[in-house]
């Protein structure tokens, strides 16, 4: 007999809520749990409650909204367990891929809200600011690798107070341990994702490479020689940006770091010892970190297999006082055999106690062909003394008359030396001017942009003195031409009178022949063409008169410049 069917079907089990206050006997059977079963299945349970706050933080509005109390109650519940199992834990290491993934979805939803906690709040990700990625039981290496993961959640910086943030968490981080953070933190110069900034903020933006290397650079002084080791050790073009920065900064820590890498047998690191010491060396003011160098330099010399190396040992040799005159010969033959390790610099700081091979040597260099000679003008345009500067300035008079086509690096000279000011001129303004009447007129419009150049109010007086001396003898069409450009391309940079009357003078002088008359008129319209602003300032000097401009621009120019807009707009600011 079959038995009587029931009067009414069974109903389901309900789920009662769970008041917010009994969290903590959850939380102790969710930890009891794992050490029955493991950490693997916590791990899934957490890796769970983690995908729930990031589904939550993915809705368009907050999850904790009046009108959905139950959504919010399992928003709160997700949260603080994961928060709260987590802490407890006695060692996190078993659950790095749970920190990861919790890590990486508090990044990509705080960028996408313009910061942390972001607009929002985050939702439940909001519980897990830098406060908690401190308090986590994690070995060091561990910790700082998930702040990496966190630091394009910081928000863009502000004037006014700020909360926490993850750059932050990471430099306490390395104030406390600098020894075991510094590597962890080279290792950081692969990470190239952005941080964020305000909007419209110019420039590139930071990442967080750039980040690591503004933290290692501000903490230096915890561990300067770990620092550098660790640099080494990274062998990354972000590493040697900053052994360059710490080469200027921390010059006796640089010089300590390559004595050790001379003596020691990796040859890589030799090769770091000639390279840094060379930088450290003229930041150098003490006799103990010269007295380094010079170990280091002699330990590299006498290794034949270092027979690449000896160039810049013997640099290092020459720029020490102590060992310049046993030294200088061999580093003279090492330069006219054209050994890239020997930087000019370095035979440049012979010049105040061996002047004549040095002199000697870099003649040689300037009446060779190529590019070398601007390696040499760059390091003789800071030789101010003004014995060995006339001298310079006879090596340069030499060098243009055996290469001409070396008069752009003679203008890279004079443009550095100008900026010396008034200092220069006893040297300086015979030089230009025995160039500007003796020379080609290739060679003379190379050096005409210079002394047409903004530069700065130090140079100014003398440009414009060496200026008028070569407007009152020049009459060649292309170097005429080239202080017409100079004028348009340095108009922003120039007060506007200045360029005015250096444009009129070229007219006048370009308007004495029907040939130069129209090559102005069509150049100053092709400079136009190419510069609004320039175009802007042509057009007021017309619009207002006067000024001779009806002797200087043609009619055809003139009605040209007359249809321009008032504001300058796109590129094209010619009407066709």
């Amino acid at each position: 007999v079959p038995p009587a069917p029931p009067l009414a079907p069974p109903s389901a089990p309900r789920a009662l809520p769970v008041p917010r206050h009994r969290i903590g006997p959850v939380i102790q059977s969710l930890l009891l749990a794992a050490r029955e079963s493991g950490p693997a299945a916590l791990g899934r349970r957490l890796r769970e409650l983690v995908r729930v706050l990031d589904r939550a933080a993915a809705e368009p509005t907050a999850p904790a909204t009046p009108a959905d109390p139950r959504r919010a109650d399992a928003v709160w519940w997700a949260a603080h367990l994961l928060g709260e199992v987590l802490l407890r834990l006695p060692d996190a290491t078993a659950y790095r891929g749970v920190l990861r993934l919790l890590a990486e979805r508090v990044s990509a939803r705080s960028v996408e809200r313009g910061g942390f906690p972001g607009e929002a709040g985050g939702g439940g990700l909001a519980e897990f600011g830098p406060w908690f990625w401190r308090r986590i039981r994690l070995p060091l290496a561990d910790r700082l690798e998930l702040l990496r993961l966190l630091l394009p959640a910081d928000a863009p910086p502000s004037p006014g107070p700020a909360g926490e943030r993850f750059l932050t968490a990471a430099g306490e981080l390395l104030a406390a341990e600098p020894r075991a953070a510094m590597p962890v933190l080279c290792g950081w110069f692969d990470d190239e994702r952005p941080l964020q900034t305000a909007p419209g903020g110019g420039g590139p933006r930071p990442t967080v490479a750039a980040a690591a290397q503004a933290l290692l650079h501000t903490h230096r002084q915890r561990a300067v020689d770990d620092l550098t080791e660790a640099l080494v050790a990274a062998a990354h073009p972000r590493a040697d940006e900053l052994l360059v920065a710490l080469a200027e900064d921390e010059p006796s820590a640089v010089c300590r770091a390559v004595d050790r890498w001379a003596h020691e047998e990796r040859p890589e690191r030799h090769v770091a010892a000639i390279s840094y010491g060379l930088r450290a060396a003229p930041h150098v003011t003490t006799g103990a970190d010269r007295e380094l160098l010079r170990y280091a330099a002699l330990a590299i010399l006498g290794r034949p297999a270092d027979c690449t190396l000896h160039g810049g040992a013997l640099a290092l040799l020459v720029r020490d006082p102590a060992t310049r005159s046993r030294h200088l010969p061999a580093a003279l033959a090492h330069f006219a055999a054209g050994d890239v390790q020997l930087p000019v610099s370095a035979l440049a700081a012979a010049l105040t106690t061996h002047p004549e091979p040095v002199l000697a040597g870099f003649q040689a260099r300037l009446r060779e062909p190529g590019d070398g000679a601007a390696e040499v003008l760059c390091a003789l345009a800071e030789v101010t003394t003004p014995a060995l500067a006339r001298r310079v300035a006879v090596l340069v008079r030499d060098h243009l008359d055996h290469r001409p086509e070396g008069a752009a690096h003679v203008a890279a000279y004079l443009d550095r030396r100008l900026e010396h000011g008034p200092s220069a001129r006893s040297v300086i303004f015979p030089l230009a001017v025995g160039l500007l009447r003796n020379q080609p007129p290739e060679v003379r419009r190379a050096l005409a942009p210079v002394l047409a150049g903004p530069g700065t109010h130090t140079s100014r007086p003398l440009r414009q003195e060496l200026l008028d001396a070569l407007l009152d003898h020049e009459r060649d069409p292309a170097v005429l031409d080239a202080l017409l450009r100079a004028a348009a391309d340095g108009c922003a940079r120039r007060p506007a009178p200045v360029t005015r009357d250096l444009v009129h003078r070229v007219g006048l002088l370009l308007c004495r022949t029907p040939e130069g008359a129209a090559s102005f008129d069509r150049r100053l319209v092709q400079l136009a063409g190419g510069s609004p602003g320039f175009a802007l300032q042509v057009r007021g000097w017309l619009a207002t008169g006067g000024g001779g401009w009806d002797a200087v621009i043609g009619p055809s120019a003139r009605r040209m410049f007359e249809r321009l807009e008032p504001d300058p707009g796109p590129p094209a600011v010619l009407a066709r």
